[in-house]
């Protein structure tokens, strides 16, 4: 569980306030009663458990689900102090402590407690501190975002600095046997269409990947690509010699042994290359 997942935006449907979910921990029934009364009169704040020992409570908030904990600071097994110092702080809930002793103040606030309260609990005073809750609720949020989005743009810069000065791709990241391999672009012989997908030719072997041919002549550079056909682009320095076939359509011999058909009208262009390579 993370902040970004158990901490919702403060915001619910059509810009109105999400309700606070919150769980109620002490070992006093009148004191658990009582804060459930001052709930009840709260807009926008559901109880969604409550624990009367310091490892159930412990329990309750792990299971996530819960955005502000109603903290008693002396209960049995684990003190709300202790309780509070056992999570995580991108984890931890808001806490809000509530208590007969002051002098625990300076502790829970050194813990980023959002208040303390001292009972019995004023209503009007609850509904403060669960205001303050939501406020850093929904900071946390905030600050969340910006930081998903610094490291998209970080990531972003990062790809803009490797990319090449030309803007064409130099290396294609294809599966290979449930693995992911690096094919370096002056590696290709030739890439074929299939559909949805493309076959890559490399070295005596094949590798099929998830891209329009067309789409992948466009990150390709023209000046090392031909396509020779709708379906199909062959590097130019591995074309050997255009093979002429009676009745049927022309093909280029690559270095590899390959031949791929040419369509008619690509036919002038290509033999135009190889009698420039071969002059």
């Amino acid at each position: 569980m993370n902040i970004q997942t158990s901490i919702r935006s403060p915001l619910g449907a059509a810009g109105r306030a999400a309700p606070l979910r919150v769980a109620l921990v002490d070992d006093e029934p009148p004191a658990l009663r009582r804060l459930q009364m001052a709930i009840a009169k709260t807009r926008d704040v559901e109880v969604v458990g409550q624990a009367t020992s310091g490892p159930e409570a412990l329990a309750l908030i792990r299971r996530g689900g819960v955005d502000v904990v109603l903290l008693d600071i002396r209960m049995p097994g684990l003190s709300g102090l202790d309780l509070a110092r056992a999570i995580k702080p991108e984890e931890a809930p808001a806490f809000i402590f509530v208590t007969a002793f002051s002098r625990f103040a300076a502790d829970a606030f050194e813990l980023a407690a959002v208040d303390y309260l001292l009972k019995p609990v004023e209503f009007d005073r609850l509904h403060e501190a669960l205001e303050r809750a939501r406020q850093t609720l929904a900071s946390r949020v905030a600050r969340s975002r910006i930081a998903e989005l610094e490291e998209v743009v970080a990531a972003l810069r990062a790809a803009e600095a490797d990319a090449p000065a030309d803007g064409f791709v130099d290396e294609i990241w294809a599966p290979d046997r449930g693995d992911r391999v690096r094919l370096p672009v002056a590696l290709i012989d030739w890439v074929e269409a299939e559909r949805d997908y493309v076959r890559i030719h490399s070295r005596g072997r094949s590798f099929l990947v998830r891209k329009a041919i067309r789409t992948l002549q466009a990150e390709l550079d023209p000046a090392e690509f031909i396509r020779v056909h709708r379906g199909a682009l062959v590097r130019r320095d591995r074309i050997v010699r255009l093979a002429r076939r009676p009745g049927g359509p022309s093909a280029v011999v690559l270095q590899t042994g390959a031949e791929v058909p040419v369509a008619r009208r690509q036919a002038a262009m290509v033999r135009k290359l190889v009698g420039a390579r071969a002059g």
